[in-house]
């Protein structure tokens, strides 16, 4: 078995990397086959490394290595520490599968320390940075939701998956929910053409049709927009969707230069200056205020604390 180094902003795409990896363990014994640590100390780290696969089969460990490159108050681990971390990682068993993973915050634009030797060590064992794909090449993401449908069974017209490109950005998570639903509306169909994306999908201008209700304090149009889209869309399927184009759009409102916006928020450059015009009458405190309504309702309404989920998003929105 190996070693594996997964870090980067697309977290959905290291997911899929994780579940295909967990999918290969014996799913009888799971339980001890398959580990998930969270920024073990050094002795924890050590001994998961250096564990014994027993009888079952081959084991799987996640180690979330965030805080290791990112926690400021802390020094995980002194030098004689990381050399016994090296060659324990240089002999791991046969039977064992140990991956680092780091998520980076999507759009904040971190980035690990090269010059760590902790980076240092670990990418020398099959070290894959996991990009967000850039809406300047929607081919490319155009493959990966074909590539997507395929896994599912069911297949996409070009031009269907590049209006969803259109309609929804670089949100690879959204796409992947959206493919599901797809396949449920046009069963015993596999094919997703462009009409069904037009009819079924939320698109940017939805989106915008609401916030910007809000923003101009019309509540009452801002509702009838939201209660159309109720009719396709499930409350948090619409949260999630809004919540991704204030994201968007906060960044739109506090970074000057368009090329770090088009990177930030993955936006295509051409549209920035369209967007900047219809957000120029918003502010960026009215956004952020907006966005933490929302975040609340959506705690509410996946705690099970929220007995009426339409009305917990139609009061987000409007208070």
């Amino acid at each position: 078995m190996a070693v594996y180094f997964f870090y980067g902003e697309e977290d959905f795409n290291i997911d899929l990397e994780l579940d295909t990896m967990r999918s290969k363990l014996n799913p009888d014994f799971l339980s001890m086959s398959y580990q998930v640590l969270e920024t073990p100390d050094y002795q924890t780290l050590v001994n998961s490394v250096r564990t014994m696969p027993m009888m079952f089969g081959s084991m799987l460990t996640i180690i979330n290595a965030y805080n290791y490159f990112f926690d400021k108050k802390k020094t995980w681990f002194e030098d004689s520490e990381l050399t016994d971390i090296e060659d324990a990682l240089n002999n791991v068993n046969e039977n064992l599968d140990v991956v680092f993973v780091v998520k980076l915050p999507r759009g904040e634009n971190k980035k690990i320390d090269a010059r760590r030797k902790l980076f240092k060590i670990l990418s020398k064992h099959n070290s894959r940075e996991f990009k967000t794909f850039s809406t300047f090449y929607p081919d490319t993401i155009v493959n990966w939701i074909k590539n997507r449908a395929k896994s599912k069974k069911i297949s996409i017209k070009d031009d269907a998956a590049m209006l969803m490109v259109e309609q929804i950005g670089n949100d690879l998570r959204i796409f992947d929910r959206e493919l599901d639903r797809l396949a449920l509306l046009v069963y015993p169909n596999k094919t997703i053409e462009k009409e069904i994306v037009e009819k079924n999908c939320i698109s940017s201008q939805d989106v915008f049709n609401i916030t910007k209700s809000i923003m101009q304090n019309d509540k009452g149009k801002a509702l009838t927009e939201y209660k159309k889209l109720l009719d396709i869309k499930h409350p948090l399927e619409i949260l999630s969707v809004i919540q991704t184009m204030l994201r968007q759009w906060i960044i739109i409102k506090t970074v000057s230069s368009n090329q770090d916006i088009a990177r930030m928020a993955g936006i295509a450059e051409n549209r920035i200056g369209y967007l900047k015009k219809d957000l120029k009458n918003i502010s960026a405190k009215d956004l952020v205020q907006l966005k933490q309504n929302l975040y609340e309702a959506e705690y509410r309404i996946k705690s099970g604390t929220s007995i009426n989920p339409e009305a917990e998003v139609e009061y987000a929105l409007i208070r």
